[in-house]
């Protein structure tokens, strides 16, 4: 029996079940080890998966994902949440004409400010308004509901070590691909 689910009548195959991806892989690549596969394609299936839940909570609060990052990088800078766009790009990984259309765009919807700094009025500081700190904690909400929805069916014990588990093999690739963390490309 598989661990993948099956599939229902009448909906149109999008892509092929795990089982299927692996055993087409095997067919055409005899030196696959099929359990890493299967761990490594169900890591990315679900990495795209959770991607496309956030993106439509994210978009039901009326944000975008470029937006809740900038959100989320400012509340992990801690209390007064603010950064000058340098930092913000830096820490995004953007170009500094990409932070700054973000941070135009989101100065517009109230989310952010962006003022000169009192101390040295060439330095701009952009700051987490009570609007995008309102945003930012809904989304909190909306997504640790969808979180703990999907970890339901694991007892504590098995979230420690899924999450053990996990964290291992991120600092594998940490290591071995210490530049990873940073993006390719604007995704703006």
């Amino acid at each position: 029996m598989s661990d993948t689910p099956e599939r229902p009548a009448s909906q149109e195959p999008q892509e092929p079940t795990l089982d299927e991806q692996i055993a087409a892989y095997q067919r055409e690549y005899r030196d696959l080890d099929p359990q890493v596969e299967k761990v490594v394609s169900a890591l990315g299936r679900l990495n795209r998966r959770m991607n496309v839940a956030y993106g439509r909570q994210l978009a039901d609060l009326g944000i975008s994902n470029a937006e809740w990052e900038v959100l989320k990088t400012l509340v992990l800078s801690g209390a007064p949440y603010r950064l000058g766009p340098g930092e913000l790009a830096k820490r995004l990984g953007l170009t500094p004409a990409a932070m700054t259309h973000r941070i135009d765009r989101m100065a517009g919807e109230g989310l952010v400010t962006r003022d000169r700094d009192e101390t040295n009025r060439v330095r701009v500081i952009v700051e987490l308004t009570d609007e995008g700190r309102t945003k930012w904690l809904e989304a909190m909400r909306m997504a640790t509901d969808f979180e703990e929805k999907l970890l339901q069916d694991l007892g504590p014990e098995e979230r420690g070590a899924l999450g053990d588990a996990l964290i291992h093999l991120l600092r594998r690739v940490e290591l071995t691909q210490p530049d990873a963390g940073g993006r390719l490309t604007d995704l703006d």
